[in-house]
């Protein structure tokens, strides 16, 4: 391992079945997911109770997690917020049972054709009221760069940041998003450099959109972990291989149709895995 960082991922991208999630993790040699979907349900859906229960299984195994993969802020802009700020709620509650401070969340979908700016201040506002809430209860929200959310892209993005950096508010950088989004990777870690705590390492190719394993797409990823690791970055590494169709994929993406190779849902996870090794043994 190159420095402290430390591999994660998305493990229902392998099965639905925690069973089988932990098995592929294990022989792989991690030992943190970034849980999003556990047994073919999102984990913000299960009872508090129900979490407690998949913990201990975690906990068996010696699994942790980096961070709840949570749907905060993954709605549109123009829907209720009060049934969604419930939910977040109880997103930060699991967040302490499963002994993690990180909650991914994102910052809103845009209408369809209409200019992110009209949006600004609502989404500002419901931003103010997530951070506050989370500065309350000491946890910390990473902001995804997510496609067709108002931070889409690094301008975007820096605004927020601005805005409500801080102890309880971070950004994940991804690779594939921004270039799906046609924004220049290397500009945006330039960027968002000051604010980043948490990498999702996935690559896309910029014509097609399609996602690649790390290294192969145009992302950047190796330069910029280079450079990241040569300031001191000792975060989380977190899989996100989006190379192979799964359950709960629909329910999780806005549009999440998936393109290119079939592979199993291991065939998947292991082939993302071995692309970052290689680069980080690069690194060494």
């Amino acid at each position: 391992m190159v420095g402290n960082i430390k591999i994660s991922g998305f493990a229902d991208e392998i099965a639905e079945d925690l069973n089988k999630q932990i098995e592929v993790i294990k022989k792989l040699g991690i030992s943190y997911i970034e849980m999003r979907g556990v047994n073919g349900k999102p984990l913000v859906e299960y009872s508090l109770e129900e979490v407690q229960e998949i913990k201990k299984q975690l906990d068996r195994n010696g699994i942790r997690l980096s961070s709840i993969g949570s749907p905060i802020g993954k709605i549109n802009i123009t829907e209720d917020f009060d049934a969604h700020f419930e939910l977040y709620k109880k997103t930060v509650e699991i967040a302490k049972i499963m002994e993690t401070p990180y909650i991914r969340m994102f910052s809103f979908f845009i209408p369809s054709g209409e200019e992110p700016e009209i949006y600004k201040n609502q989404v500002f506002e419901r931003l103010k009221s997530f951070v506050d809430y989370a500065v309350q209860e000491d946890v910390i929200l990473l902001h995804e760069n997510e496609k067709e959310i108002y931070g889409d892209n690094a301008k975007r993005c820096l605004e927020i940041m601005e805005q409500f950096s801080g102890e309880h508010f971070k950004a994940v950088f991804d690779f594939a998003n921004f270039v799906q989004c046609h924004q220049d990777t290397k500009e945006a870690y330039e960027l968002l450099k000051p604010y980043i705590e948490y990498i999702h390492i996935k690559d896309a190719k910029m014509e097609s959109g399609m996602v690649v394993p790390a290294g192969y797409g145009d992302g950047h990823v190796e330069e910029i972990l280079e450079n990241l690791l040569q300031n001191g970055y000792e975060g989380f590494l977190s899989l996100e291989p989006h190379l192979a169709d799964f359950t709960g994929f629909d329910a999780l993406e806005q549009n999440g149709e998936q393109k290119g190779h079939k592979m199993s849902g291991e065939e998947a996870y292991t082939t993302a895995y071995d692309a970052l090794r290689k680069i980080l043994d690069r690194l060494q």
